[in-house]
């Protein structure tokens, strides 16, 4: 199990950006699998994006492809989520989640889980 910890989320008008950074514990960082989550109020939690062990491929939701970016730095234990474009219905509280060694886009194949981020974008 991996020790998670969000930062960077805040207020933002729309059509701005936001960058999320989570960093990591541990020693076997780049053995899993990163996953960006969200959930707006009165919604489920929902799959934005994640990234493979190496970085080398990258899953986006459609509702945020093209607008977000997902990297991540081994040597510092960190993965972030760069969020261009914002829009209202981008608010939501975000997490990141460690999987698996091959990546999955479902919420039940990330065991470890951060304590969320509040992003809010307003009008």
């Amino acid at each position: 199990q991996v020790q998670l910890v969000e930062s960077g989320g805040g207020l933002v008008q729309a059509g701005g950006s936001l960058r999320l950074s989570c960093a990591a514990s541990g020693r076997t960082f780049s053995t899993y699998c990163m996953g960006w989550f969200r959930q707006a109020p009165g919604k489920e939690r929902e799959f934005v994006g994640a990234i493979s062990r190496s970085g080398g491929s990258i899953y986006y939701a459609d509702s945020v492809k093209g607008r977000f970016t997902i990297s991540r730095d081994n040597a510092e234990n960190t993965v972030y989520l760069q969020m261009n474009s914002l829009k209202l219905d981008d608010t939501a509280v975000y997490y990141c989640a460690a999987g698996r060694s091959l990546c999955t886009i479902a919420r039940k194949d990330f065991g470890s889980w951060g304590q969320g981020t509040q992003v809010t974008v307003s009008s």
